[in-house]
């Protein structure tokens, strides 16, 4: 049964953080703090209990550092937001210091490009698209920022299957 609960909560914890994150970012250009902190935190209760290695749960620790490090160097360079830095802190934990974070910050980043060069271009012609009847967020029409959670939201969906500990949950439901 703990298994089973453990395997549940993978497979649950990190997409519904991710997508809270991202709904939030859009509707409010914002990411509550709490959101990073009980995706990370979680993950390092889940996974000596799912049966993680702990070098591979201080290899997770070591991707979010390295992360950490870049994500923090382009906030102070006001290129990045706090919460967008501090959420793929929290998703790069669970992904690892292997393979698996590269596809995902590959993706994030290609992704991410997809959605500036969008929403710059509804910025560009947002007179046309609010006359036209669209219900847009201020995110989406007159901020000057980016709402990259949707990014680093959409990378995470796409690339979860690649985390080790995803891999694990699934195995221990056999």
């Amino acid at each position: 049964m703990a298994s089973t609960v453990m395997t549940y909560a993978v497979l649950s914890i990190l997409p519904l953080g991710l997508a809270l994150a991202s709904i939030s970012d859009l509707t409010r250009m914002t990411i509550p703090n709490a959101i990073p902190a009980v995706v990370l935190l979680s993950f390092f209760i889940v996974a000596p209990i799912l049966g993680l290695g702990w070098q591979e749960i201080g290899m997770s620790l070591a991707a979010s550092l390295a992360v950490f490090v870049v994500c923090f160097s382009l906030f102070a360079a006001n290129v990045m937001g706090g919460g967008d830095a501090k959420l793929l802190t929290a998703a790069a934990c669970w992904f690892g210091f292997n393979q698996s974070l590269l596809i995902f910050l590959v993706a994030t980043g290609f992704l991410g490009g997809i959605l500036t060069i969008a929403i710059l271009m509804i910025r560009a012609h947002s007179n046309t698209v609010l006359a036209m009847g669209f219900a847009l967020p201020q995110s989406l029409t007159t901020a000057h920022k980016i709402p990259y959670g949707i990014a680093i939201a959409i990378g995470g969906f796409m690339t979860y299957e690649h985390a080790p500990i995803v891999a694990l949950a699934i195995r221990s439901a056999g």
